[in-house]
């Protein structure tokens, strides 16, 4: 995308952008409030219940359709700390690992606190939404991770054996960083999967996963991403079981009918190498959206999670008009979620109009502080 070099936007670009943001915000919401109606029973059980490709329409979970888990909750918190990010660079204090690491403080706060602190200033507007405040099958890793102020680095991780999707589920924005170069973006998403999760292939696994992200928010094609992705992670620790994985799911495209059995010879979706073979599976082979959700959610494994990296990826290929209509309109926290995808595209289009050290709007930093 030419825009991403050169720093100016035609309106052609920024349309197209803040498309495929929807998509993946949306998609992965979508993806896991599908999965979230998934039980984690044997397939046999599964097909006796839904038929012999499992569940096809969204199920009741946690009291009601459409609703979404932790993995949307971070990914939302994910993106309030990258707008944070470039809001806080006019100050010359950036660090973006730790804007978003305060991002997943609040988000923290919405799984032990009854609702907003409204004594908090900083707090911006997505910790006020009143709808975040609850628990949502969130995972020991995350919680863990977050439940005190020091933050994990690469050097000093967080949780040092945990392998689970919880920091991959969470990724998908720092793809949507298409102004910066794609080792970049590993980096800062491996960093902040260290928050929460340090077992090296988890992190790795989530590097992998943004820049595949990156890829097809630029425009690209999946294969594309998939391969770049597969070069940036050839250097570094714990690279081989998400090396594996990826491979594997290129390979099984080529092996016949897309079904659950060829999604269950991928590898244990419980781990973070795993959960990423499927989903990138699922996406590859997809017909449609729904179809490549109902094969990413369809096992004995994180239905959640799997669906949302799926619905991220897809939805970030061919753009919000693409989800599954019907699907949207039961979504829980779909006017918050669009609201902040639309702000997202706002900051990384426009926003030194928004911005700057020697100026700046008011609301938007009311609703983005800078503290």
């Amino acid at each position: 995308m030419s825009a991403a070099a050169t720093g100016v936007w035609g309106r052609a670009e920024q349309q197209d952008f803040r498309s495929r943001v929807r998509g993946a915000l949306l998609g992965a919401a979508v993806g896991d409030a599908f999965g979230a109606g998934v039980t984690a029973s044997a397939p046999a059980e599964t097909g006796e219940a839904h038929g012999p490709d499992g569940i096809a329409e969204l199920l009741p979970a946690h009291g009601r359709r459409g609703a979404v888990t932790a993995v949307t909750q971070l990914t939302l918190f994910t993106v309030d700390g990258l707008i944070r990010a470039q809001v806080r660079r006019d100050t010359g204090a950036w660090h973006p690992p730790t804007d978003v690491h305060r991002a997943y403080l609040r988000w923290f706060a919405t799984q032990r606190d009854w609702g907003p602190d409204e004594r908090r200033k900083d707090n911006g507007w997505l910790a006020c939404e009143e709808w975040l405040y609850v628990r949502r099958d969130a995972g020991k890793a995350s919680l863990l991770g977050l439940a005190d102020d020091l933050m994990g680095t690469v050097d000093a991780p967080k949780n040092p054996t945990a392998r689970d999707g919880g920091a991959l589920a969470r990724s998908a924005p720092f793809g949507l960083l298409v102004g910066w170069e794609p080792q970049l973006v590993c980096q800062l998403a491996v960093e902040c999967a260290a928050q929460t999760h340090g077992d090296p292939a988890a992190c790795v696994a989530a590097g992998a996963y943004a820049v595949i992200v990156h890829g097809l928010a630029r425009g690209g094609t999946l294969e594309t991403a998939v391969h770049r992705a597969l070069e940036l992670i050839e250097p570094r620790p714990g690279r081989q079981p998400v090396t594996d994985g990826l491979k594997a799911a290129l390979d099984a495209v080529r092996q016949g009918v897309p079904g659950p059995e060829r999604v269950a010879a991928l590898g244990d979706s419980r781990t973070a190498e795993g959960a990423l073979a499927v989903a990138l599976y699922s996406a590859l082979v997809a017909e449609d959206i729904r179809h490549g959700l109902r094969l990413a959610a369809n096992h004995d494994g994180p239905s959640a999670t799997t669906a949302s990296l799926t619905g991220a990826l897809l939805g970030a290929l061919h753009g919000e008009t693409a989800l599954p209509p019907a699907w949207l309109a039961e979504l829980e926290g779909r006017p918050t979620i669009l609201e902040l995808a639309d702000d997202f595209a706002m900051e990384m289009t426009q926003g030194p109009a928004l911005h700057s050290p020697t100026h700046s709007s008011p609301g938007w930093l009311a609703r983005y502080p800078r503290a």
